[in-house]
């Protein structure tokens, strides 16, 4: 079932991260909304410290440096944006694990015909701290990472014959698709990558005539 004319905004899907609290929380809050809309490199540490609402004072309580700020804000959002991606596809697409590979494709149709759509900080964070040996090129690295053992695991659940290829198809097709709107501006990115992901579904996971035990 196609579920992309879902009328609700994606930010009702994905819900909204607790309010911060603290001058530690205002800060990553604060450096997360600024270097997702404008880029890391781009955003001083001062612009970071004035709309966290804090003193310099209170940043050096917590942070040694903007990189450490930046590793913590990239690990947090990791946290929260996998919880809120698979909440959002349970949403959509109910507890079939079949249906959730799906389901992830029908959640990026509604984020990408979002008006706020900035692309996926995690490649953008790869993207600007190109080398493989920082600690924040490699946050972002373990974010996709754990996104392909997610999609791994929901084929082996689902019955496919060869979960490892399977995540490795798959991943293929899901940042690709995350390229061609990011790069190429195509909202509809989603919906021309699903007859290919329906397709790698039914040729790599049986369909089941009975519940499993």
């Amino acid at each position: 079932m196609n579920n992309t004319c879902d009328p609700r905004p994606v930010h009702e899907l994905f819900g909204q991260p607790p309010p911060a609290a603290t001058g530690r929380e205002r800060l990553v809050a604060a450096g997360i909304e600024l270097f997702s809309r404008y880029g890391f490199h781009a955003v001083g540490l001062d612009r970071v410290i004035d709309q966290a609402g804090v003193t310099k004072t209170t940043f050096y309580k917590h942070f040694e440096s903007k990189d450490e700020l930046v590793l913590t804000c990239i690990q947090w959002r990791h946290e929260w944006e996998t919880q809120a991606w698979n909440a959002a596809v349970q949403q959509l697409a109910g507890d079939d694990p079949r249906t959730q590979l799906i389901g992830f494709f029908d959640v990026m149709d509604l984020w990408f015909n979002d008006p706020d759509f900035r692309g996926c900080v995690f490649l953008n964070t790869a993207a600007e701290f190109a080398d493989r040996r920082d600690p924040i090129h490699q946050a972002a690295a373990m974010h996709k990472k754990a996104n392909r053992d997610i999609f791994r695991d929901l084929a082996a659940r689902a019955g496919a014959t060869d979960p490892e290829a399977f995540a490795d198809h798959y991943t293929i097709m899901l940042e690709g698709t995350l390229i061609l709107r990011h790069v190429h501006g195509r909202n509809d990115a989603a919906r021309i990558a699903r007859p290919a992901v329906l397709a790698l579904i039914e040729s790599s996971i049986p369909v089941r005539t009975s519940a499993p035990p």
